[in-house]
């Protein structure tokens, strides 16, 4: 071999073992076809011992999920991006196993002014109750098992919120309300801000609240958060995703990842975090400055749009998703950014890895993810709003069923605004594997005098 193309092959392999020690290593995606019903095909990018199933179609804006006490699911549609009446929630029913698709999705409730979210909850008694989340409203009315159709009329409002701002052109009004239950039976709702950056006058903006299951007892969680859009409990934790500013450009601040903290503040829209550093915001000033404000758990590109999420932690979750969180990049509006358009693999203190990839091509649209929920150890729902489609995506050779949801329990004591999830030790990375791969391939070079 030539000295130039010997001294290229070295310098290439020890770029991939420094790479690998720094954990930089991608699991390998391929290309799987998307066949959807109206005849238009497509491809996206995972693993190839998953596959990508169009479980449900013909939706408008579809969102987030929810477990009904009977076992069903759930999920909200807000129709479009307008400020309408127009959204609807929806159950997905007759999961067939062995297709991975829904046979009828039908509407439960109609008429609804932006739902982003909606969860249940079991009371002491036994009753259950099913909570809405619209723009300007918390409402929670009885459930009955194997209702399609509400059978309580008469709902309790349990909290009203802003329902005016700014327009998207301008970075607000943020529309959506996301709802989460802790272990103890705490409800916590996000409420966005009503601009890009502001200081707002109602305390209820930028914040997460929480409250009793009845709608007492509400006070502020954390507050400074743009727009906390995914949230989950997680061994009772409550974990959040929020949305950085957009007059900071094209390249700074990042999308964060929280583990909530009861009584902190984070910082918008006095601090912003970039590269997962907090700075000063240089349009907005105050006397406690900085100071305060937590880094972020874990951060995303910017304006990728961090979304909905979940966690894999069972013991026989694949080695790929052992331990990780699943995360939903939305993606820009502004399509030349080309952050986001994928779901992506989230470990603290690991760089980020693409799980799924090909949402955007070229300008092309095929997608924007937008909530996960897992259904197995190794199979989770993804929602697209931007086509209308819910996705099975599980791996090959598996038949995950969909069973009744596990509910809070009224009576747990936890606090879970404090955070309890210490990472765990992981196993070594595939970055591990690749640093001792390139020595090994290093040194077989070496030895036949390359």
């Amino acid at each position: 071999m030539k000295r130039p193309a010997k001294a290229a092959l070295i310098a290439a392999i020890f770029a991939l073992a420094v790479l690998a020690q720094h954990g930089i290593a991608q699991t390998r995606l391929t290309p799987h076809k998307v066949q959807l019903k109206n005849g238009r095909a497509f491809t996206l990018n995972l693993p190839e011992d998953l596959e990508i199933i169009p479980a449900a179609e013909g939706l408008k804006r579809v969102r987030f999920f929810a477990k009904s006490p009977d076992g069903r699911v759930f999920v909200t549609d807000m129709y479009n991006l307008t400020d309408n009446k127009r959204g609807a929630v929806y159950i997905l029913d007759g999961f067939d196993e062995r297709t991975g698709k829904f046979a009828r999705v039908i509407p439960y409730m109609t008429g609804l002014r932006n739902p982003n979210s909606c969860q249940f909850y079991t009371d002491a008694s036994g009753q259950a109750w099913f909570y809405l989340a619209e723009t300007h409203q918390l409402t929670r009315r009885r459930f009955t098992p194997g209702e399609t159709r509400p059978s309580d009329d008469k709902p309790e409002v349990l909290a009203t919120f802003p329902d005016y701002g700014l327009s998207y052109k301008y970075g607000g009004w943020h529309l959506t309300r996301t709802l989460a239950f802790a272990p103890n039976g705490r409800l916590y709702v996000s409420v966005g801000s009503s601009c890009d950056a502001c200081v707002e006058k109602e305390k209820v903006r930028a914040s997460v609240i929480s409250m009793e299951p009845d709608g007492t007892d509400q006070r502020e969680i954390a507050s400074g958060l743009r727009n906390a859009v995914g949230m989950r409990v997680i061994d009772g934790q409550v974990y959040v995703t929020g949305q950085g500013v957009d007059h900071l450009g094209l390249n700074k601040p990042d999308e964060v990842f929280y583990a909530l903290k009861e009584g902190t503040d984070y910082g918008w829209p006095y601090c912003y975090s970039s590269k997962g550093r907090v700075y000063r915001d240089p349009k907005f000033k105050r006397a406690a400055g900085c100071r305060d404000v937590p880094a972020p758990y874990a951060y995303f590109p910017a304006h990728a749009s961090a979304l909905g999420f979940d966690h894999f932690s069972e013991a026989d979750t694949d080695p790929i998703l052992k331990d990780a969180f699943l995360v939903s990049l939305h993606g820009s509006t502004n399509k030349r950014v080309g952050h986001g358009y994928k779901v992506v693999l989230m470990r603290k203190g690991k760089p980020l890895e693409d799980f799924i990839t090909g949402f955007l091509k070229k300008g092309t649209v095929f997608g924007r993810p937008c909530d996960i929920m897992k259904i197995g150890t190794n199979a989770f729902l993804l929602t697209d709003d931007n086509k209308g489609i819910v996705y099975l995506v599980r791996k090959k050779g598996t038949t995950p069923t969909i069973a009744a949801t596990h509910e809070p329990s009224p009576k747990s004591p936890a606090n879970t605004t404090e955070s309890k999830i210490e990472q765990k030790p992981t196993a070594p990375s595939s970055g591990s594997a690749c640093l001792g791969a390139a020595f090994v391939l290093f040194a077989s070079l070496l030895t036949k005098g390359i």
